[in-house]
């Protein structure tokens, strides 16, 4: 894992930017959302993949998240990432090599993201919930590469959104038992120990940890739909 040397930091919310205004910066989320919704909704199946910023193309979690993306595009879907370097990068970079098309939802945070060269289309976001909408609202899967904090985000996001029944259940998938067996661990030994958690909710996601495994696990799932 290294840290991010690309980060330039910018005041997004500048003195004179028009969002600090309540009224006006309804507007603006307005037109973020009517900007998503026109360009994803022409991009067909896609599935949504999320992990670290901070990972080395020369690791072995990059090398894996790039065959993940390479077969689920293989599979005929559209990749989806939050436009960054690291498993964001590994994972556009697998869908272009693979020939399908490479999506990335930009964010504009102070320590400002550079959107990397495999993005085929690129949206940009100001708002973070907007952002979250698009991976959810245009993806038929959900697939988690290592990460940390927004990539825990993403998948807490999606299995509370099905426990709660407030979009049906499509695939979660945990990629790598070695990097998540802690926190499986401790959603069974303590959240589901003290009761916070039923068992059924512990099936609201899956694990793999061979890159094809993840493809195939979508495909079955809307095979039985």
């Amino acid at each position: 894992m290294v840290k991010n040397k690309s980060c330039v930091k910018r005041d997004v919310f500048a003195k004179d930017d028009f969002t600090r205004e309540d009224t006006w910066r309804i507007f603006r989320i307005m037109s973020e959302f009517v900007d998503g919704f026109e360009v994803l909704s022409r991009m067909g199946k896609a599935v949504s993949i999320f992990g670290s910023a901070r990972t080395s193309p020369d690791s072995r979690h990059y090398k894996l998240g790039e065959e993940v993306a390479y077969h689920i595009a293989k599979a005929g879907y559209a990749v989806i990432t939050g436009s960054g370097g690291g498993l964001m990068e590994a994972a556009n970079k697998g869908a272009k090599r693979a020939g399908g098309h490479s999506i990335g939802l930009n964010i504009h945070i102070p320590c400002e993201q550079k959107p990397n060269k495999y993005v085929d289309t690129l949206l940009d976001f100001r708002y973070f919930f907007v952002r979250k909408v698009m991976f959810v609202k245009y993806a038929k899967a959900f697939v988690i590469l290592p990460g940390g904090y927004g990539t825990l985000d993403e998948f807490f996001e999606a299995i509370n959104l099905i426990q709660t029944a407030r979009i049906s259940k499509f695939p979660v998938i945990l990629f790598g038992s070695e990097y998540w067996k802690g926190l499986i661990s401790w959603l069974k030994e303590t959240v589901y120990k003290h009761g916070n958690i039923s068992k059924k909710d512990l099936d609201l996601f899956i694990i793999v940890d061979k890159p094809q495994d993840a493809a195939a696990a979508i495909k079955k799932f809307y095979a039985k739909a």
